[in-house]
């Protein structure tokens, strides 16, 4: 018998094929195209991102999605290298589907397109597993670069995102007691309310807002929780 047989016959490859052909492997993977989702509930600015990425040979959109379940569902069955991700969409938000699928397809990269450039909203991207961060007003400037950066696993921030995140940093967090108390402030509760929906005091509530206003610059309970909403630090 032949040593490169199998006893029944078959051809066995050696170790040096098997290089060779995973070498071929890599090669192919290295060519192809960048696979691609979006997910974004406005079908014109789908179509804006497929015609803005159509000029280019080495990126390819397999698929569309118009929520972030539908995004989940096709990541889950296509497995693209990077999923052009909105924030704000309906059935599952985009926060809540980068999770979901960097859980179920680790290799996907995520880069974030939105209009959101508060830093609460950057941050929890990035903390959700977002390797990239564009707005969308700079998508005809930054869209191919950011794709092919965010491909290979870079971190990268939109230039107004990058400085949002650097602000953030010289600024004292908001705590997650502080967060609740604006969000329950933020839909019209008095402090009394407020407390009793925490189950705390009165008094301890305008502590929290004392502090609130100091961190974020406020200069009443109102304008902390625009300053909050806009910043991304409260959704409503």
């Amino acid at each position: 018998m032949a040593a490169d047989q199998t006893p029944q016959g078959q051809t066995m490859q050696t170790s040096s094929e098997n290089g060779e052909i995973k070498h071929q492997e890599r090669e192919q993977r290295a060519f192809a195209p960048i696979t691609i989702v979006i997910a974004d509930d406005h079908p014109l600015l789908r179509y804006g991102l497929v015609s803005l990425l159509a000029g280019h040979a080495d990126v390819a959109v397999v698929g569309e999605a118009a929520n972030g379940r539908e995004a989940l569902d096709l990541c889950t069955a296509l497995q693209p290298d990077v999923v052009l991700m909105d924030l704000q969409m309906p059935v599952l938000s985009g926060f809540d589907a980068i999770e979901a699928i960097k859980r179920i397809s680790p290799e996907t990269h995520i880069l974030v397109v939105t209009t959101f450039d508060g830093d609460g909203h950057i941050a929890r991207a990035l903390k959700a597993g977002a390797t990239g961060y564009l707005l969308k007003a700079s998508l005809r400037t930054e869209l191919h670069a950011a794709i092919r950066a965010t491909h290979h696993g870079q971190r990268y921030l939109a230039a107004e995102a990058a400085m949002a995140l650097a602000h953030r940093f010289d600024e004292r967090d908001v705590a997650p007691r502080e967060r609740e108390v604006l969000r329950l402030v933020g839909q019209g509760n008095s402090n009394k309310q407020v407390a009793r929906e925490m189950g705390i005091t009165e008094e301890t509530v305008k502590c929290h807002m004392k502090t609130i206003l100091s961190k974020l610059g406020a200069n009443d309970r109102t304008h902390a929780v625009a300053i909050a909403i806009r910043r991304g630090i409260i959704d409503l």
